[in-house]
Parts: structure tokens; C-alpha cells; sequence
């Protein structure tokens, strides 16, 4: 295999010289230009894999550079920034063009090595896969280029081809569900269909038959387990499985087969299970609630999803992400987030994540005007969220009401404010309420409420 070609554009001699005899020390082929010009035609001469552009040259700047190069559709060799006195703004708007990073001079060799192998590594990702092209509307694949988000695709992508059951834990809204798809669409080998359930959704009573299937007669009725064959089963909420249900899991997959209900014919389980959970499964473990061999059965390949406060410096990335993602989907009208808001954001501690951001996004074009959103929106908003965090849903219960429907309205508040707080989960809001799953859910349907109304995915 040949060694990855690297073109390095600075107008500076010695930062020329020396970065090309680092590199080329490393064992990478170097081409050096001094100029915009000279880099032109060393790109069209041969496509690099990865190029190290000055933002500020003599002829034309870097950040006009690769705005030419993206708009040429090149072939998606990754670009990283260099700049000793660029401004805040000429940083965001090489990231927003697709630059992969930005690097401040004087250089720190160190962070230049180690941000050159992450830039080949997600080129290369990015040719074997070109389904998996970044797509700017496309909310399937993680958004970020932090350290920790890098390595964890880098972690999933390593991954990929091996069939291991994994367990992802983290906090609700981090973006579980989000890399449980990018893990799916990486696979080659993973030629059936992603199937994502959640097991709040699961009917407390008849679970069993929705994951494993059901054979009465000569009437069979494929499970959720037999519909992903081939594929990915993503189950969200596993640390709220009952007992009975995780027994019989367990089973499958330690024997790779299982029986539907009321079926002797043995079949096949032919699926790569991917279990989600906001808990720590080790202290439900010492509670009783769950499994420890289902445990250890499921932590083979742990994965740990962080929250968005161990990466904040993403934000920027993901609100014009899901910006674009609104305006293409919803057809809402653009707005920009300005410098000092993007600084407000990713200064905030963000207790609901990326989909706290998301929302966030989302109901700022949806309520705001102007083409720049302010800080003081910003703010506004913010605290709107806090308080519907606080607080939660109120309601008057109506003292001239009969007693009956005064209570029927005070059941459904309640019901509903725990809904939001635990996020849809039933087995949650049992817990919370003191009512048995079983009668809980027939108190939710005679009310009108669905739990997956409340559950905002990943």
C-alpha cells in the first residue's frame, strides 16, 4: 500500500520546510506550494489525501481555497486549517465550508501529527463507504469532530464487521440511537433491515410474543428478533426489561437460537443485538433488577455515548446541522446563530443533550424573526426549556367539576408531568406512581395518553 499523499500550502518557508521533513519523517509523501496558485495546480496535477492549507497567502486566501475545492466536488480529501492570526469568525466559517480542523500557529508538532492520522483515518472511511458521504440534512449520521466523538466512530467503525452483541450506555437524548444507524449503515455484511424498538413500548403482558414470535397452528407470526435477520435489533430502555423476559434473552443468545411462543421447531437467531440504556446496568445489577449474566452476556463491547457537555466543542457543528436539517425538512425559514451565541451555547451545560439542542434549533426558527438569532432569544428560550424541565405540565383541576371528572383531569396531570420527566418510560413512571405496569397501562390507554408520544428520541 502506497504511503498517503499529503500537499502542504504556506506562503511561510521555514513552516514549509519543516512540517514537509516531519511528516515526510512519519513516512507520508509530501508536496509543498507557497502560494494559491501553485496549490491549484498541485491539485489537479494529483488529488492529495489530505491537505495542510495556510488561511492567509498572498494571491488568494485558504478559506476562498476551499470553498473552490468543495464546490468542485473533489474527491473528499480532508483539509485541515492553519492560521497564526485568524479571527473566531474565519474559524467557524472554514469549519461550516468542511474543513476537518483548524490549527493555530505557532504549531504544536505534536497535535499536527496526531490530528493528520485522525484526518486520513476518517478519509479513508469516507471512500470505503461512499453511502455514508456526510450529508448535511441527513439526521442519521453523528454530527462533531471533537476528539471523543472521532474516536468513538472511529471505535464503531473498527467494529463493524464482527457480530458481537454491544452495550451502549448514556445519558437520555446523548445520541444513542443516532450511532446504533451509523454503526448499522457501516456494516457490509449487514444486508437485512435496522429495527428499532424501545421496551416501555412493549406490552407489559405479551413482550415475549412481540420480541420472539409466536406459532399457533400453522399461523406463525415472525418477532421482532426474526424480522431484523441479517441485520441490527436496537433496543432501547433494556435496563427496564422485566425479569422473565431478560431469562429468556439471555438464552437466545448464549445458543444462538430460540423458540417462538407455542413453537418446537428451534430458529435461528441471526441478528447483532444492540442494547441501549440511560442507566447503569452494574448498580441495577446489585438492585435485583437486573440480570448479571445478561449483563455480562450484553457488555462484551461496551460503548459509551458522552454527553454533550464532554464535547461542547461540537455546538457550533450541530446547530448548523440541524439548522439545514429544519430548514430542508420543515421548510422553516434560515437563521443564523451569531458568534456571541454560538459562544453562550457552548458555554451552556446542556442536561438534555443533543436533543435539548435539537429542540432548541427547532423552536427558535420556528417562533423567532430576523435572519440572526440573538442571545437574548437565546436566553429567553433557554429558560423556557428550564422551566418546562422544572415544572413540567399544569393544569386546573376544576372545583365545580364532579368529583369524577375532577379526578379523571388530576390523574391525567399527573400522569403526564411524570410522562415528561421520565421521558415515556413506563417502567419509570410505575415506579414513580406505585402502580403495577399491568394497570398502569390500561390507565394510560382509558386516559388518551401514549408513552411513545413522550418519548423523544435520540
Amino acid at each position: 500500500m502506497s504511503a498517503p499523499y499529503i500537499l502542504v500550502v504556506d506562503d511561510e518557508p521555514d513552516i514549509r520546510s519543516t512540517v514537509q521533513e516531519i511528516l515526510e519523517d512519519e513516512g507520508y509523501e509530501v508536496d509543498v506550494a507557497e502560494n494559491g496558485s501553485q496549490a491549484r495546480q498541485s491539485h489537479q496535477n494529483r488529488q492529495p489525501d489530505l491537505v495542510l492549507l495556510d488561511v492567509w497567502m498572498p494571491d488568494v486566501d485558504g478559506v476562498s481555497l476551499l470553498r473552490e475545492w468543495m464546490q468542485d466536488e473533489h474527491n473528499g480529501a480532508p483539509v485541515i486549517m492553519l492560521s497564526g492570526h485568524a479571527t473566531v469568525e474565519t474559524a467557524v466559517e472554514a469549519t461550516r465550508l468542511g474543513a476537518y480542523d483548524f490549527i493555530e500557529k505557532p504549531l504544536s508538532l505534536s497535535k499536527l501529527l496526531l490530528t493528520v492520522e485522525h484526518a486520513l483515518q476518517e478519509g479513508r472511511q469516507d471512500r470505503q463507504r461512499p453511502a455514508l458521504q456526510r450529508i448535511v440534512v441527513n439526521d442519521d449520521e453523528p454530527v462533531g469532530r471533537s476528539e471523543v466523538i472521532s474516536q468513538l466512530k472511529q471505535q464503531l467503525f473498527n467494529i463493524a464487521e464482527h457480530s458481537h452483541t454491544l452495550l451502549m450506555q448514556g445519558e437520555s437524548g446523548s445520541g444513542k440511537r443516532v450511532f446504533a444507524r451509523y454503526l448499522h449503515a457501516t456494516c457490509q455484511r449487514c444486508q437485512g433491515p435496522l429495527i428499532d424498538v424501545g421496551v416501555t413500548s412493549l406490552h407489559p403482558d405479551h413482550s415475549d410474543i412481540e420480541l420472539f414470535g409466536s406459532e399457533v397452528g400453522g399461523d406463525i407470526q415472525p418477532g421482532l428478533l426474526e424480522q431484523a435477520a441479517g441485520g441490527t435489533l436496537f433496543m432501547e430502555d433494556i435496563g427496564d426489561m422485566d425479569l422473565v423476559t431478560q431469562g429468556r434473552l439471555l438464552s437466545a443468545l448464549q445458543t444462538r437460537r430460540y423458540h417462538r411462543i407455542g413453537g418446537t421447531d428451534a430458529v435461528k437467531l441471526k441478528v447483532r443485538l444492540i442494547a441501549a440504556t440511560q442507566y447503569d446496568l452494574a448498580e441495577r445489577v446489585k438492585d435485583g433488577r437486573f440480570r448479571q449474566d445478561l449483563y455480562y452476556m450484553l457488555n462484551v463491547v461496551p460503548i459509551h455515548v458522552p454527553a454533550l457537555r464532554d464535547h461542547r466543542e461540537d455546538v457550533p457543528e450541530l446547530l448548523e446541522h440541524y439548522t439545514d436539517y429544519f430548514v430542508s425538512r420543515d421548510k422553516l425559514p434560515y437563521r443564523r446563530f451569531s458568534l456571541p451565541v454560538q459562544n453562550r451555547l457552548r458555554n451552556y451545560t446542556w442536561p438534555g443533550n443533543i436533543r435539548e439542542l435539537r429542540n432548541l434549533v427547532q423552536r427558535l426558527l420556528l417562533t423567532g424573526q430576523g435572519e440572526e438569532i440573538s442571545v437574548e432569544e437565546v436566553d429567553a428560550a433557554l429558560r423556557q426549556q428550564q422551566q418546562q424541565r422544572g415544572g413540567l405540565i399544569k393544569t386546573e383541576v376544576g372545583f365545580d367539576a364532579p368529583l369524577r371528572d375532577a379526578r379523571e383531569r388530576f390523574e391525567r396531570a399527573y400522569l403526564e408531568h411524570h410522562l415528561v420527566r421520565v421521558n415515556g418510560s413506563v417502567g419509570e413512571l410505575a415506579k414513580i406512581s406505585g402502580i403495577e405496569r399491568t394497570h398502569l397501562y390500561r390507565k394510560l390507554r382509558s386516559l388518551g395518553l401514549n408513552p411513545k408520544d413522550y418519548n423523544d428520541k435520540d
